[in-house]
């Protein structure tokens, strides 16, 4: 079942390579979306793939899927499907 998320990132989460490395996971698991920063300090994701793959994408990003970032904690709330994705952006 294809499911999708708005998923909002908190801790040292910018400028040490968690978008980069977010979206080397979302590639391998086949999710497609985006991500960026929010001038609070966030990291912000909208995602969208199959559930199992979603679980797995939940579960990596929130032990931080970069060495330098520190994740302290990870909302989602389920969004809309979009026919419109192709592929997972970096913003």
């Amino acid at each position: 079942m294809l499911v999708a998320k708005k998923i909002i990132v908190r801790g040292r989460v910018q400028g040490v390579g968690f978008r980069y490395s977010t979206k080397i996971i979302a590639d391998k698991l086949g999710i497609k979306g985006s991500v960026w920063n929010e001038t609070d300090g966030s990291v912000h994701i909208e995602a969208q793939a199959e559930s199992d793959a979603m679980s797995d994408f939940m579960a990596k990003i929130s032990v931080s899927p970069s060495p330098y970032a520190r994740v302290d904690s990870v909302n989602s709330k389920d969004i809309p499907v979009s026919e419109h994705l192709h592929r997972f952006r970096t913003l």
